[in-house]
């Protein structure tokens, strides 16, 4: 996090996200298999979510550093993360705002992303759970 967002950081946040996509599908493999699929699926939301939310936080905290005035005010890490759980709570404060366009681009990204991992993750998340009921509580045929 101490290096300058270049087109090289770019790329770490889309092969991070694309990584994370990755350990989030074969989680739900896990979820769909397991004897207590609530707490996988409880295990998969408390491992994607947080890592999910520090790619973003690590983004701005790189593109401030590298594009001073990004950002309505300087974004220190912990500045960083904040504006991205204001982003991602769409709770939006207005303290902290994207003024640049590079900013905004990935502002606008976050919350798309926000959209699918709120909406389209938590029900294909609730539908490996009740995959995983289903065949836990089957009738097994071998007995």
């Amino acid at each position: 996090m101490d290096e300058r967002f270049t087109g090289g950081a770019a790329v770490t946040l889309v092969l991070g996200l694309a990584a994370l996509l990755l350990l989030f599908l074969r989680q739900l493999r896990s979820i769909s298999a397991s004897p207590q699929p609530r707490l996988r699926a409880v295990e998969t939301l408390a491992t994607t979510v947080p890592l999910f939310l520090l790619l973003f936080a690590t983004t701005y905290h790189l593109l401030e550093r590298n594009v001073p005035g990004s950002f309505s005010e300087h974004l220190n890490r912990t500045a960083a993360l904040y504006f991205t759980l204001t982003v991602f709570s769409t709770v939006g404060f207005g303290d902290i705002v994207a003024t640049s366009e590079p900013a905004r681009i990935v502002t606008t990204a976050q919350m798309a992303a926000d959209v699918l991992l709120i909406g389209v993750a938590a029900r294909v998340v609730v539908g490996a759970v009740e995959t995983g009921l289903r065949r836990r509580d089957a009738p097994r045929e071998d007995a």
